[in-house]
This record gives structure tokens, C-alpha cells and sequence, in this order.
């Protein structure tokens, strides 16, 4: 004998995640690359500035930089 299968009668609505929490973790993204990984060669020369200043924290919090 087949088993029977039952489809529930409704259907859950899709989470809708508005546009500013997009946004923010677009940025914190952006922020946690700029201070964990860019060394200069994605982003401009420019941007050393980032990396001098976030350097000693990269090597307290053990993330390898060079």
C-alpha cells in the first residue's frame, strides 16, 4: 500500500529583509575587509592610510597581514 502524502493547506509568506539592512551589511562587510584584509592591492594606493592604521589590530587579533 502507498503511503499518503498531505500538503498543508497554507504556505508560509517569504521573509522580506528591507533595504537598509542590506545596506548595512554591505558596509560592515566593506568595513571588516578594510580593517582584517586590504593590503593596498584591490583598493588604491590611497588607502595605505587604512592599513597603517588598522595594522597593530590585525596582528593583536592574529590575522596575518605580510
Amino acid at each position: 500500500m502507498a503511503a499518503a502524502f498531505t500538503v498543508p493547506a497554507h504556505t508560509t509568506a517569504p521573509i522580506r529583509v528591507p533595504a537598509l539592512a542590506w545596506a548595512l551589511v554591505l558596509l560592515g562587510t566593506l568595513a571588516l575587509y578594510v580593517m582584517l584584509q586590504e593590503n593596498g592591492a584591490l583598493l588604491h594606493h590611497s588607502w595605505m592610510v587604512a592599513h597603517e592604521l588598522f595594522h597593530d589590530g590585525r596582528h593583536a587579533l592574529g590575522v596575518p597581514c605580510h
